[in-house]
């Protein structure tokens, strides 16, 4: 794949393991380890195993295709499956969702689970949202208020009919007859929808009104006089008809009342469809829980409860809709705020009662008393019956009408998500979610992983997944579940089953699945480490009060775009502040054993009492407060008006003014000035996490780039050897390559494109010496002790950058800043809609990115509508911030340093303690190349042609052979090569220079392995012997070739113009070849015959590459 455009030279990680083989097998003699944390790492729990979201089809299961599927999983490493069966235009299959051979079915499932040691999560209904279905009633449904005005003359005894307000699906109870004297305007506040819960803003932009504490006053004679409010509810009978004699003057009359939302779960399976259950009743809540899980754990009680096949219930995204009533809200708001809320109902109708203040600060009294309930009512009713029956609780906790943070505290395992295509959607959430984890005590952080639309289309693999992975681990995500395995019910027809458009295709059918088991051995080596411990951070960002609220991690947060600063930090919810923390030493701690060095407090003119008199108390014990330059003046809640608020004033000012409250400059810049270096640093840039396991410091490094890197990174730990544990291979070694300097540890690291490693801080530097420099004569140096090289200017400025409506200033906003951030990162390709992250100018409606950039003196225009990806044209070289010489410094146990060079020279290493030693490398032996030729197998059974001689190597997808042309799956090449000259101190590697996608490699019978992201190399040195050698490499491509190729045959199925089936063809179900000759049969057809084929198979070239390894005295 893509080779350095910085260091040409520089062949980075991929040359570390010739060492262990050839020249430090006591490395290889410490994997017998007996450190618990190593262990882990080497031989990771089940637990540690990434999990997939299994997708049903519309009632289609059938006993072989889910032993099938199970077994395939197993197979490969995955460790359980999040079960949630959808529609998705798939004809109906055999098993009625929730019907008895369906139940008969899960049965079967959860047998097979616990035979094959994986883990079952079940989603709570149908669809993948909220939780309903046909046995919710309309009366135990989400409810909105509803409400009808009538204007009545005063001192007229006239009979006065109240029309009944809209109902929905024949559904209404009535809530309360409100009459005030009528308004002399019909003034109605903006944006009330969202203000009284009728309506949600998903994402992060939520609609925060009263975080400062001015209030437009209403136009003269709007407002509606509180005291003036009569409650005539007694006065009106069944039919709506008032016995009132109003006094003199104009009234109006409001019937207020109650209605399903009419919400349902989606998409869900027509027996597994219905209303959502209401959210703020725990009622309704249980009545859903046993109506489904109460019945699968009824008949599978013994496969039930940790330990087991069945360990979970999970709640996906909240997409809903919103609701603001319940049967018991009145009592519910009078025990939370202290007050009535009837004299407030015309507020939900936009009306003003008494003030723009007084309503404003009524209506975020009702949301706050909503969120509430949901995460109590709800979630928390759902915690507890989980818990009932020995089950977790998993949530992705987001987009809903409360506090996101709050939300997800509920959860045993709260889960983010984010998406591959389009890169990056919905990226907030992981790091939302982890943030509740870490503040609510959760070890498990899930996250939905690389979800997609439409323009996957099979184009996923690991090697293209791997830098979006890292990325989330180093959110704090710990354990992935794929989105999605579409749950496949026959046994031969591949790709099969697929979830419509959606989700990353991760099914047994594809092409590569067979030689994913090193992608997800990797992952959970990840996971395994980062379930341990905890994470370590310096700041807490306090979210403001008001709900619904998402936590967005402030600019400062980051370096650049999805890649944090050297300071770790959580957003942090107000009940966390009021109920967990505190503070010992000077460190604001959590009973967990997280420990913060600063809270910081949010951009808001407001705070309750509570909020305050515990900021106050944190500050009087030590803790360190970043707040914003003015105190808050007053409560944001309509209970706090008058004393509370002469409280908050009084009391904020003189917080203020005592010093305590640190304003003017981020925490990151105080924690400087205090003399707290940051945690992580690296030049270039590189992602990272940290967590403390025991007395181990463990930090997780990510290459973003995607080429080759040299770093220098600076650790905040003291008097301790770093140690490299690489992920992908289990193996573990010490660094050679360090500079103790005070407070922190600087290490040279080498990264492949998307590299990562552990960079582990466990054991005492004791009495081993490290290298700090090493300089190849006439060649360029590498030295710890130069100052951090500082990036240059990118050569790219962006001169303006806007982001909105054409030609509406008002939904328009400057992103300059943003799009040069991005280009600084190097990141010059990204997704339109990354621009609403945090300020949406305009939610709702698709906006159009224009960027005037200047680049090598060329000023450029580039323009980009969302769900599109936008490409900056960068300059045409890059110089890397360090050229690294060609060579290595390992730290072989009990032998000191060698040197692994890959070019002939003179070669100067300098130490720590001052030492200087110069190496001579005579010569190296020469790069052999194995050109072929080559014989390749193409499966009959996929449509190849069998064995098929290559003179050379070609690109699959140029050949003229149609079984070759489109061809997709396993190829296997075959070649002999005479072995180059052997010598014991050097080591050879093997490179298969390009491959499309995928190989596995066997020399002279020894299997050694599969790779599955460039550089494809591994060490050969063992397997290599004298004379003839025989290679065989198993390539896999990708399924498009083939999609496309098969669009060339007649029809072997009823379509609709979509591409989607409108039945199941017989020859499908009965497990037989197409009748038109087609090799590939799927359910939602996504490729057309004319589009472009794709690059497939061994591309080369493959070379063995020589290392030649000298101790260094």
């Amino acid at each position: 794949m893509n080779t350095s455009p910085l260091c040409p030279r520089f062949l980075g990680r991929a040359w570390v393991g010739v060492l262990t083989a050839a020249v430090l097998p006591v490395v290889l003699a410490a994997a017998a380890s007996s450190d618990p944390l190593e262990s882990s790492f080497r031989t990771p729990p089940a637990s540690a195993r990434p999990w997939v979201y299994w997708f049903p089809l519309n009632g289609n299961l059938t006993r072989a295709g889910i032993t099938a599927d199970l077994e395939a999983m197993a197979r490969v490493g995955i460790g359980g499956v999040l079960y949630m069966e959808v529609d998705q235009g798939a004809p109906v299959g055999p098993a009625d969702f929730a019907g008895p051979k369906w139940l008969e079915l899960i049965g079967h499932a959860l047998q097979e689970a616990k035979r094959l040691g994986l883990e079952v999560n079940f989603n709570n209904d149908a669809g993948w949202n909220g939780s309903g279905g046909p046995w919710i009633t309309p009366e135990l449904s989400m409810q909105k208020v509803v409400w009808s005005e009538t204007v009545v003359e005063g001192a007229s005894s006239a009979p006065v009919i109240l029309p009944q307000p809209k109902a929905e699906r024949g559904y209404y109870r009535d809530i309360a007859v409100l009459a005030v004297p009528a308004p002399r305007s019909d003034f109605r506040l903006p944006k009330i929808g969202l203000k009284a819960l009728f309506q949600l803003t998903p994402g992060p932009d939520k609609e925060n009104p009263v975080t400062g504490a001015e209030f437009p006053p209403a136009p003269e004679g709007a407002a509606l006089p509180r005291e003036r409010v009569i409650d005539l509810t007694a006065r009106m009978d069944r039919e709506g008809r008032l016995s009132w004699t109003p006094p003199p003057g104009q009234w109006l009359v409001f019937r207020f009342g109650h209605t399903t939302t009419g919400v349902e779960n989606k998409p869900a399976p027509a027996t597994g469809k219905g209303l959502e259950c209401d959210k703020l009743n725990p009622d309704a809540a249980t009545r859903h829980f046993d109506a489904l899980m109460g019945r699968i754990l009824q008949q599978n009680r013994a496969l039930a409860g940790q330990d087991r096949a069945l360990v979970g219930v999970h709640i996906d995204s909240w997409e809903n809709g919103a609701q603001n009533w319940t049967p018991r809200m009145r009592a519910e708001f009078q025990s939370g705020r202290g007050y009535d809320l009837l004299p407030f109902l015309p507020a939900l109708s936009g009306r003003v009662v008494d003030s723009t203040e007084v309503t404003e600060r009524f209506l975020w009294d009702f949301r706050r008393t909503i969120s509430e309930m949901v995460v109590e009512n709800y979630a928390g009713t759902f915690r507890r019956l989980a818990h009932q029956h020995g089950l977790r609780l998993t949530i992705e906790a987001y987009d809903g009408p409360c506090g996101n943070l709050p939300f997800a505290g509920q959860a045993d395992e709260p889960m983010g998500e984010f998406w591959a295509w389009p890169r990056f959607q919905r990226a907030h959430n992981c790091t939302e979610m982890a943030s509740a984890g870490h503040v609510y005590g959760r070890r498990i952080i899930g996250a939905e992983v690389f979800t997609s639309n439409r323009l996957e289309r099979w184009q996923g693999h690991p090697g293209n997944l791997k830098d979006l992975g890292d990325w989330a681990l180093c959110e704090g995500i710990n354990r992935f579940v794929f989105h999605r395995y579409a749950a496949q019910p026959w046994v031969k027809a591949a790709p099969g089953m697929s979830m419509g458009p959606w989700g990353l295709h991760y099914e047994r059918t594809q092409t590569w699945w067979e030689q994913s088991r090193a992608w997800h051995e990797y992952l959970a080596r990840c996971q395994s480490l980062l379930q341990q411990g905890r994470f370590v951070a310096d700041i807490a960002y306090l979210t403001p009060e008001d709900a619904p609220h998402a936590f967005v991690a402030p600019p400062e947060a980051e370096s650049a775009p999805h890649i944090r600063s050297g300071y770790g930090f959580d957003g942090c919810s107000p009940d966390v502040v009021l109920t967990r923390l505190s503070v010992r030493d000077g460190q604001i701690v959590l009973p967990d054993g997280m420990t913060y060095r600063a809270l910081v407090l949010p951009e808001t003119e407001t705070m309750t009492p509570a909020l305050l008199a515990k900021i106050e108390q944190l500050a009087a014990s030590g803790a360190m407060i970043v707040g914003p330059a003015r105190p808050p003046r007053q409560s944001p809640s309509l209970a706090d008006r008058g004393a509370g608020d002469a409280t908050v004033r009084k009391n904020a000012a003189a917080l203020w003014a005592s010093g305590k409250i640190l304003t003017g400059r981020t925490a990151q810049q105080i924690l400087a000035e205090r003399g707290v270096p940051p945690d992580f640093t690296a030049s270039p840039l590189l992602r990272y996490l940290h967590r403390r396991i025991g007395e181990a410091d463990v930090y997780f490094v990510a290459n973003p780039q995607p080429y080759e890197v040299a770093a220098m990174a600076e650790f905040r730990v003291r008097g301790r050897q770093p140690e490299f544990w690489w992920p992908d291979s289990g193996r573990t070694e010490p660094a050679a390559f360090y500079h103790p300097r005070g407070e922190v540890t600087r290490v040279g690291l080498r990264l492949e494109p998307s590299g990562s490693v552990f960079v582990v801080f466990r054991r005492p530097l004791g009495e081993t010496d490290s290298a700090v420099a090493l300089r190849q004569q006439d060649g360029p140096a590498w030295s710890l002790r130069d100052p951090m090289p500082v990036p240059p200017a990118f050569g790219l400025k962006v001169l303006k950058a806007v982001y909105g409506v054409p030609g509406d200033p008002r939904r328009t906003r400057d992103v300059t800043r943003k799009v040069q951030r991005l280009a600084e990162s190097g990141t010059l390709q990204f997704g339109v809609a990354e621009m609403a992250r945090g300020d949406d100018p305009a939610f709702g409606v698709v906006k159009t990115l224009v960027v005037d950039y200047v680049v090598e003196d060329k000023t450029l225009i580039a323009t980009g509508r969302d769900r599109e990806t936008l490409a900056l044209q960068g300059p045409s070289r890059r110089s890397p911030l360090i050229v690294a010489p060609p060579a290595e410094l390992r730290a072989a146990p009990g032998r000191g340093l060698v040197l692994a060079a890959r070019e002939a020279g003179r070669y100067e290493v300098q130490t720590a303690r001052g030492g200087s030693r110069t190496l001579e490398v005579a010569r190296l032996p020469a790069t052999a190349e194995i050109n072929g030729p080559w014989q390749v197998h193409f499966a009959p059974a996929v449509g190849g042609p069998g064995e098929v001689s290559f003179a050379r190597l070609e690109d699959w997808s140029q050949r003229a052979e149609p079984g070759i042309k489109f061809y997709s799956g396993a190829a296997v090449y075959r070649t002999t090569f005479g072995a180059p000259r052997l010598a014991a101190d050097t080591a050879w590697r093997l490179d298969l220079g390009r491959v499309e996608v995928m190989a596995e490699v066997t020399l002279n019978g020894r299997h050694l392995g599969v790779l599955w992201k460039p550089p494809f190399q591994l060490d050969v040195t063992a397997a290599l012997r004298p004379g003839e050698n025989h290679l065989e490499v198993k390539v896999v491509n990708l399924w498009i070739n083939r999609l496309i190729g098969d669009e060339h045959l007649p029809e072997d199925s009823e379509r609709n113009p979509t591409g989607t089936l409108k039945v199941w063809p017989e020859w499908v179900q009965q497990e037989r070849p197409s009748p038109t000759g087609r090799t590939s049969f799927t359910s939602w057809r996504l490729w057309k015959k004319d589009e472009p084929l794709v690059p497939s198979g061994l591309l080369g070239p493959v070379r063995l590459l020589p290392i030649v390894q000298v101790p260094v005295p």
